[in-house]
């Protein structure tokens, strides 16, 4: 599941990055080209996750031409790539023909539709892939649509079949490191809001994919310091055999000790018989300690090997910690600004929308106003043509009347015949008006035939309005979306921030267990344990040692001195029990644990 998620996002940084820089280049890409190159290497390992190995008479063989060869039978279209790079005789591995094939349906503009067209027959493609493969889940139809904008480029590309078969498909990962410009001014005008969204979300991608990449390096870090441990332990089981040898050598000094003191026995029997009582008391109490010491020694050294490691992993911890924290921040200032851009759109949205419905408001009262005109209208031209049937029965009579009259008188005829221009003026004033009439109709349906279409344009404008706030829905949802990633982050935050005080607690704790080892390897290795031969005085009085004033030895400092001068006893960390201690030991001791408790 990582896997799939790291080439995602990946994919869509390389195709971010390939469509920005192929627009500020503005000409068409060559294979020289780095962000193509990388391009071609991240889809080819989106290409090679999960395809199974077949075997075949010479081996194991896991290409992934083997699926790019079912477009041709799936895209007749397709066919021309297929034999085109079926007639390079310079490609001679199968990895090889396949960077030539995705080369060629780049050019071609198809490379997002040839791969459609794979993905919508997975039943085909189960031969070559596993069920978690990245093209058999929905992460390729992701893939596929992210290919669709790279119609935008246009590519010239050189297929060398020696650079094809022998190129190493390996990330650089410098490319997607730099620090992008803002992009309002510099790029072109016609990118428009979606893809601003669309390259905010795959910068979040890219921070994601930096801070896994800064992940893998820290583990190669704690690896590397894996191996310097393991180097340090052996060092040490060097030292611990020195030390046995050494244990060794003071057991061959203490048996040559004996000797020599049986002989100063055998000499001095008389004059020290209660100094040999002492003495054999306190060799007794010396052998114990010493066999004390060293049980102590290693199991302290076995601790501050424990310690040391705990330490390392603990700065190791804190630097991560601190790393992760600086990239958090970056995010949640970029996630700020990229909240702040989408209140200014919202605002502008809503403002466009109410523009749109004062707009559809008034469009509405124009279509009332002018269905009661065409009313008006029809009502006018119903009257005229009842005032036209009024007007041809009217002339009917006036026929009947005027046959009437020519039968019965001949006479009035100059009367009739001036009548008769009468009625000729009124007709031809009646043509006149019944063709004005009939304009007006005919202007008055070519009216409300433009209405009609000013309505068709108006409800096609309402469909856009729709689905504009349908869009705004979309965008409120993604709003919605980014501030749960928000409280998410800063969730991952505050859990971040009680583990490095946890850390910081752990750290204080060591530090003082260290502190106490250290004082502990300097009481064993800076003072050394005086013998009883070497001593005359008392080290602090210098008052002479005798029968009455015995010595005793400091469990500190190693030096002698008499029973006033070492009267004190202190728990030190090399012996449960309270000891012996000088009075100038006691004093330093004292002063250290005030310091310490404070």
């Amino acid at each position: 599941m990582e896997e799939r998620a790291n080439l995602m996002n990946m994919m869509k940084l390389s195709i971010k990055i390939l469509i920005q820089s192929a627009l500020s280049l503005g000409r068409t890409l060559d294979s020289d080209f780095p962000p193509l190159q990388q391009f071609f290497v991240v889809l080819e390992h989106c290409l090679k996750h999960g395809l199974k190995v077949k075997k075949t008479f010479i081996g194991q063989n896991k290409s992934f031409f083997g699926p790019l060869e079912l477009v041709e039978k799936l895209c007749p279209e397709a066919s021309d790539i297929a034999t085109s790079v079926k007639n390079l005789p310079e490609l001679k591995t199968a990895v090889g023909r396949g960077r030539a094939w995705l080369y060629l349906a780049l050019m071609q503009k198809k490379l997002a539709d040839y791969l459609k067209v794979l993905l919508d027959h997975k039943h085909l493609l189960s031969e070559f892939y596993e069920p978690d493969a990245l093209m058999m889940e929905e992460e390729g139809a992701v893939i596929v649509g992210l290919l669709v904008g790279l119609n935008v480029i246009d590519a010239n590309l050189c297929l060398k079949g020696e650079d094809l078969d022998s190129q190493v498909g390996v990330i650089d990962f410098s490319l997607y490191l730099k620090e992008t410009q803002d992009s309002d001014g510099k790029q072109d005008g016609g990118i428009t809001a979606v893809l601003d969204q669309k390259h905010y979300v795959e910068e979040l991608n890219r921070h994601l994919s930096c801070t896994v990449a800064d992940l893998q390096n820290k583990i190669d870090c704690l690896e590397k310091t894996n191996s310097k441990l393991q180097e340090e332990l052996a060092a040490a089981t060097d030292r611990i055999g020195s030390l046995q040898e050494e244990q060794q050598q003071l057991k061959q000094q203490n048996e040559l000790i004996r000797e020599r003191s049986e002989k100063s026995v055998e000499v001095t029997k008389e004059d020290t018989k209660v100094e040999l009582d002492t003495y054999k008391q306190s060799r007794q109490g010396l052998d114990e300690m010493y066999s004390d010491v060293w049980k102590q020694l290693k199991e302290e050294k076995k601790i501050r090997l424990e310690l040391e490691k705990e330490l390392e992993l603990q700065i190791g911890m804190k630097t991560e910690m601190e790393i992760a924290m600086k990239l958090l921040e970056k995010d949640t200032h970029e996630k700020q600004d990229t909240l702040v851009a989408l209140r200014q759109q919202l605002e502008e949205v809503k403002a466009i929308n109410l523009q749109m419905f004062h707009k559809s408001q008034n469009a509405e009262c124009s279509l009332q106003q002018k269905t009661e005109a065409i009313s008006s209208f029809e009502g006018k031209t119903n009257e005229m043509m009842s005032s036209m049937k009024q007007m041809e029965e009217r002339l009917q009579h006036a026929e009947k009347a005027r046959q009437a009259a020519e039968e019965r008188c001949n006479k009035m005829k100059q009367e009739l015949a001036g009548r008769l221009d009468t009625c000729r003026q009124q007709m031809s004033q009646l043509d006149s008006k019944c063709s004005t009439l009939e304009k007006e109709l005919k202007s008055e349906k070519e009216q409300r035939q433009t209405l009609q279409r000013e309505l068709h344009q108006e409800k096609d404008a309402t469909t856009l309005l729709k689905t504009e706030l349908q869009q705004m829905e979309g965008l409120k949802k993604e709003l919605r979306k980014l501030q749960d990633e928000k409280q998410q982050l800063e969730k991952v935050c505050e859990e971040q921030e009680q583990a490095l005080q946890e850390m910081g607690l752990h750290l204080s704790q060591s530090k003082l267990k260290m502190e106490d080892i250290k004082e502990v390897n300097k009481a064993l290795k800076g003072h050394t344990w005086l013998k009883d031969d070497e001593a005359t005085h008392c080290k602090q009085c210098e008052k002479e040692f005798s029968i009455s004033r015995r010595k005793h030895h400091c469990r500190n400092c190693g030096d002698i001195f008499c029973n006033t001068c070492s009267s004190n006893e202190l728990a030190l960390p090399s012996y449960p029990k309270p000891v012996r201690v000088c009075d100038t030991c006691h004093t330093l001791l004292l002063q250290r644990c005030s310091s310490n408790s404070s």
